[in-house]
């Protein structure tokens, strides 16, 4: 049966990279970002790949409007439609507490945004009784720290969000899988101190195909950020609001 990927944010590092992946399985892909020359440069490397149609969208988290052209898009596709969820922005803290309007759109890009779209998308893939729905959430929602919480509340509650989707997808044959990545070598992290482990965003791409394959519920990546978060977890309350982490 064919297979479409709509991958929003495809022009991040982390969404091009797995939009080559798809386009190597021989899956079409809907490229959906706000860069247009970006989206542009991604479907002609994605057809040279092996995608048998690649189809660049204009996309924006922020303005609902924009949705309605990757629904037709997706409609007009026989066979399964797929969704990879890449957006996202992560505003520094400090900026975040001066401004709280900063923090809006943080959760606008990472949260409110995707949700709405997947929701205006569910329909589909139940009427099509299949798919899969790879949302890239953070371990940043794991728990709230002083450096970051606005974002990993963001975070947070798409995890949640993507719990109770896959709760309803899997009534069709559909599934969700929750994921979690760690320090990736992406435009958000660049210039970070105390990066460490960070992965490719290749090494990304291999982990959530095979994630989609093996439909796995949720996925920290790369694997061992599940011991790491399950320690900073771990952590007593009243030790925790006294570090620095």
């Amino acid at each position: 049966m064919s297979q479409t990927w709509i991958i929003l944010g495809a022009s991040s590092a982390m969404g091009r990279a797995f939009a080559r992946k798809a386009a190597a399985q021989g899956a079409d892909v809907i490229l959906a970002a706000r860069d247009k020359d970006d989206l542009d440069r991604t479907a002609a490397d994605c057809l040279l790949r092996g995608a048998p149609c690649a189809t660049p969208v204009l996309f924006d988290a922020r303005d609902p409007k924009t949705f309605a052209a990757i629904y037709k898009a997706a409609q007009a596709k026989d066979g399964i439609v797929n969704a990879a969820v890449f957006v996202g922005s992560m505003a520094p803290q400090d900026d975040v507490d001066a401004d709280p309007m900063i923090g809006d759109l943080t959760i606008q890009d990472s949260f409110t945004g995707p949700v709405n779209f997947l929701h205006g998308l569910a329909p589909l893939m139940e009427s099509r009784k299949g798919g899969t729905v790879l949302g890239i959430g953070s371990v940043a929602g794991d728990r709230g720290r002083i450096g970051n919480y606005t974002y990993g509340a963001a975070k947070a509650g798409f995890h949640t969000y993507l719990s109770g989707l896959r709760n309803r997808l899997n009534r069709s044959g559909g599934h969700v899988v929750t994921v979690k990545p760690g320090f990736v070598d992406t435009a958000m992290t660049w210039g970070i101190e105390g990066m460490f482990l960070v992965a490719s965003p290749d090494q990304i791409a291999n982990d959530l195909w095979n994630a989609h394959v093996k439909r796995k519920n949720t996925l920290y990546t790369p694997f061992f950020w599940r011991y790491i978060m399950a320690i900073i977890k771990s952590i007593p309350e009243p030790i925790f609001k006294k570090l620095s982490v």
